[in-house]
């Protein structure tokens, strides 16, 4: 018995003619809606030879948008102007060479500038980030320099109950090498993070131009979360409901500053190739940090040779915790001058907040005869003092 084969009769002029018809059905929905509205490129900030800087925001709904940035006093703004297009410019400076922090305010809403791909976060706030290229900022520039490596370093803390979280910078050719190097433990401010010296400070930029430079001696920089209730910065945490992971908290206590003592010294000196004795040590902060150092250094003479006090004093408005350290200064600043010590650094701006709390601990010191280099610089409580005086500290280490 022959097998029949019954070939499929396709009617390609139907096929063509069905699709057509969906085509032009296509059509007429996407011609039925709304065009979308074409926004123009913008450039935003844009600095030009003179140093000026100019600032464009489109928004043709907007009635309001105004400037904040770091180089103003605090709760100063400036307005942008709208042109017939929906463009909002304004155009300031000269601005003195630095790397700057931004924002604005929309209709009474803070937002980043959304053409500018630089952003900085601050522990929970956001801005646009600036730099002023010059001699000033110019150990703050990427530069065609080895470059050392920035670790993201997990540690249990039992001080604390915490597994937490540091940042750890090892210079250039430390993976190569089998040299043992110095350590700065190097602490950031109230409402920041582990983060925060890299991000705002451009910590690692300023160690790797001052290192290939010869400035500063080669060391490992760690920086670790100062907030005693948090295991990290809450942006990396997939729960930030999290009791220990709530919000910033536990800096202003003695608990942080022992669990440098008990958990973060020993990891670093157990897991690195360091220089494990106080000629080789390190301790630096900013504002919180500063009052951290200041608890951790004085409270533990013998333990590093090297202080840096950035943006903070003695305050009175701490209470005991200002109680306490003035104990721990007069107890311990004789024990810390018999042990011997290498330098113990003091910066603050002449417009800082806390300038009046920075003398009252220069008092303490002189009171005790003690010796201390102290930088007074102009502006407030600012990132571009505490980058000028981490660039003045570091390259006075280990020397």
């Amino acid at each position: 018995m022959k097998s029949i084969l019954i070939k499929p009769t396709i009617n390609f002029h139907r096929l063509y003619s069905i699709w057509l018809l969906a085509f032009a059905f296509v059509l007429g929905i996407q011609a039925q809606r709304p065009a979308a509205p074409r926004v123009p490129r913008v450039v935003s900030p844009e600095v030009y030879a003179d140093n000026k800087v100019t600032f464009r925001l489109y928004s043709n709904e907007a009635t309001s948008v105004t400037l904040s940035g770091d180089w103003m006093a605090d709760g100063v703004n400036q307005a942008l102007i709208k042109n017939d297009t929906g463009l909002w410019t304004i155009t300031i400076g000269p601005l003195k060479p630095e790397f700057y922090n931004y924002y604005y305010t929309v209709d009474g809403v803070r937002a980043i500038d959304p053409s500018n791909p630089r952003i900085l976060r601050d522990g929970s706030r956001y801005s646009s980030a600036l730099y002023v290229p010059g001699a000033e900022s110019d150990v703050y520039a990427i530069k065609d320099v080895p470059h050392g490596t920035v670790s993201k370093v997990w540690y249990d803390s039992p001080s604390l109950d915490l597994y937490r979280r540091m940042y750890v910078y090892t210079p250039a050719g430390y993976e190569n090498s089998s040299d043992k190097y110095p350590v700065l433990y190097l602490l950031h401010g109230g409402g920041g993070d582990e983060d925060q010296w890299t991000t705002l400070a451009r910590a690692t930029y300023i160690m790797d131009n001052l290192i290939s430079s010869g400035k500063a001696k080669p060391m490992i920089v760690v920086m670790t979360n100062g907030n005693a209730n948090q295991t990290s910065a809450v942006t990396d945490l997939p729960d930030v409901t999290d009791k220990n992971i709530s919000g910033a908290g536990g800096g202003m206590s003695e608990a942080f500053p022992n669990s440098i003592v008990k958990d973060v010294i020993p990891y670093i000196e157990k897991h690195y190739r360091v220089l494990s004795n106080k000629e080789n040590r390190a301790i630096a902060g900013l504002s919180m940090g500063a009052l951290q150092t200041q608890i951790t250094s004085v409270n533990n003479p013998g333990l590093f040779d090297y202080t840096g006090v950035f943006s903070i004093g003695i305050q009175m408005e701490f209470g005991d915790l200002t109680n306490s350290l003035i104990k721990a200064y007069d107890s311990n600043l004789d024990k810390i001058k018999q042990s011997g010590y290498k330098l113990f650094y003091v910066g603050v701006g002449k417009d800082d907040f806390v300038y009046e709390g920075v003398q009252l601990l220069r008092e303490k010191l002189d009171e005790h005869n003690f010796d201390y280099f102290y930088r007074e610089t102009s502006g407030g409580h600012t990132w571009a003092n505490w980058r000028i005086y981490l660039s003045e500290f570091a390259p006075m280490l280990f020397k």
